[in-house]
């Protein structure tokens, strides 16, 4: 137990303070009053009155350093924390249930797929506030009570249409609760008459409600961050952290971390995230996705990085494998994990295609493993045996592959993480963009935040590479292959075309029950504005209950 500083043992002698600037909009039920007792508000308003404030500020360091790239400067690796790449330290170190992450399966916080993610040939399930979920708030609170019983062991799910029981098996996988990224509010709960960061809210909701239960069973409070574009941000979950750990009297490091390095300023500040927090990392992961659609948002305005059709757009090409390569090499000098990407692919009920589609597992997963990642993702719990082989093949013996160093690589230069892609832009790769952004955005706004959308598990990382990629070729005047100019009138017809086209696709019934005019509607505004929005997210929240 850890004694507090006086400035936190402040905070808590003026914790009723802090809890009366706090207010909830959003309903409670008996079964939320649960898990947002009052003594998880205190907390939360705790967190609020230290760290909400410090959010302003990082967001507004990321828009200056955008227009600064936007006026010609390529981000680069940091002349003013050398020192840090060059030092010799490393993170604190690694809990025993965390070492063998050869393969994790991701998905939201529902019930009953918070059951099978954690049933699955899998090491870790990363239950994710984030990306895959549409946090509207009564769905928000209930993952949170989901999440609870499953560190509980007692959690179970009765399909009332066809009375199919689903239960806990024995070992489940570890889990890991992805909090939202800094960027995204909680728009029901208010702190001195101010929206709260919504990164605060899973955060304190999960950390008060299973702290005490995960470490009875030896485990811990184990967190993915995502979005972060910088070591100064990094620095601010460390504070938090420290923060929670002193608050709680835990020793520090209590807390464990992996860091999703999905955005491309992160990439050249990976040492200085890793050592901002290193008594609470435990690796970093390449968010491929998220990490694509941040090349075309902060290279936006640069016309020779403009990518192609987002189908050719894979993890051979220089950039990316540039980006795996130096993230298992830094990650693996400071004794951290190197995690993959995810295969968004899904299984196929005709068996030919779905060998197809196992194949391409298999050569995805062997580059990653042959690359020194330590674990991979996957989206659905059919692809996990296939997963697990190419890692268990290629780890042998051994856990995970902290002992490979990639030391006698060439030297990853900026150059190379920034190096222009190849490949065509077509009329069928535009218009598939248009098929798949209109249905998950329609599904986001409707609740839903994960959809399988032909044969991929869609999440919002793969609808923004979509929207943005036709925003950039707007923009640039890309030309596609049927010698067409992308403009503002052509993307307008294409996306009416193609809204017929989702309309045969999914029924008249299933469209005129769905929000698919709202949908389009905000597709069309997200592409065609002068300015590429940063998420479709924040607009798409204000559709949310």
């Amino acid at each position: 137990m850890l004694a507090q500083t006086p400035e936190q043992t402040k905070s808590v002698l003026e914790a009723q303070e802090f809890l009366s600037l706090l207010s909830t909009t959003g309903e409670v039920n008996s079964q939320h009053q649960a898990i947002y007792p009052q003594e998880a508000q205190t907390f939360l308003a705790l967190l609020c009155h230290q760290f909400a404030g410090r959010i302003d500020h990082l967001l507004s360091a990321r828009e200056q350093q955008q227009a600064r790239i936007d006026s010609g400067e390529l981000p680069d690796f940091l002349s003013e924390t050398q020192d840090i790449r060059e030092g010799s330290w490393k993170i604190l170190g690694i809990p025993a249930d965390l070492q063998d992450r050869r393969v994790e399966i991701t998905g939201p916080t529902d019930r009953k797929m918070v059951i099978n993610a954690l049933n699955a040939n899998v090491k870790v399930f990363m239950a994710d506030f984030e990306d895959s979920m549409s946090p509207a708030w009564s769905k928000v609170l209930d993952g949170q009570v989901n999440l609870r019983d499953a560190n509980l062991g007692d959690i179970s799910y009765t399909n009332q249409s066809n009375g199919k029981q689903y239960d806990l098996n024995p070992d489940p996988a570890v889990l890991i609760c992805r909090v939202r990224g800094l960027h995204l509010k909680e728009k029901h709960v208010t702190f001195n008459d101010k929206i709260i960061p919504g990164a605060l809210f899973d955060f304190a909701l999960y950390f008060y409600n299973n702290y005490q239960t995960l470490l009875k069973k030896g485990s811990g409070p184990y967190f993915y961050l995502p979005k972060l574009q910088s070591h100064h941000e990094a620095k601010w979950w460390s504070d938090v952290f420290h923060f929670t750990e002193a608050y709680f009297g835990l020793h520090t490091g209590t807390i464990k971390a992996t860091v999703l390095i999905e955005t491309l300023p992160a990439v050249f500040e990976m040492d200085e995230i890793l050592f901002s927090l290193k008594e609470h990392i435990v690796g970093l992961n390449c968010g491929r996705w998220d990490y694509i659609f941040s090349y075309i948002k902060t290279l936006k305005n640069h016309p020779d990085r403009v990518l192609p059709d987002r189908q050719v757009v894979t993890m051979d090409k220089p950039f990316l494998n540039a980006y795996s390569r130096l993230l298992v090499r830094t990650c693996h000098k400071r004794g951290a994990f190197a995690m993959g990407g995810m295969a968004a692919f899904i299984p196929a009920k005709d068996p030919v295609e779905n060998q197809q589609v196992l194949d391409k597992i298999h050569n995805d997963k062997s580059l990653e493993a042959n690359n020194g990642h330590d674990g991979t993702w996957v989206a659905h719990p059919g692809l996990a045996d296939t997963a697990m082989d190419v890692f268990s093949k290629v780890l042998g013996e051994r856990h995970n592959q902290l002992d490979v160093s990639r030391s006698d690589d060439a030297p990853i230069t900026a150059e190379l993480l920034l190096a222009p892609c190849d490949g065509e832009r077509t009329e069928q790769g535009m218009r598939h963009n248009i098929r798949v952004a209109l249905q998950y955005i329609e599904a986001w706004i409707s609740g839903n935040g994960c959809v399988p959308i032909y044969g991929l598990m869609e999440d919002a990382a793969t609808a923004e590479i979509s929207r943005a990629s036709i925003w950039q070729w707007i923009q640039h005047g890309k030309e596609l292959d049927n010698e067409k100019v992308v403009t503002n009138a052509l993307f307008e017809q294409y996306l009416n075309e193609e809204i017929e086209v989702v309309k045969q696709e999914v029924g008249e019934a299933r469209y005129q029950a769905g929000r698919f005019t709202e949908a389009a509607q905000l597709m069309a505004k997200l592409t065609t504005s002068d300015e590429l929005t940063n998420f479709l997210t924040i607009p798409g929240y204000d559709y949310l209950d």
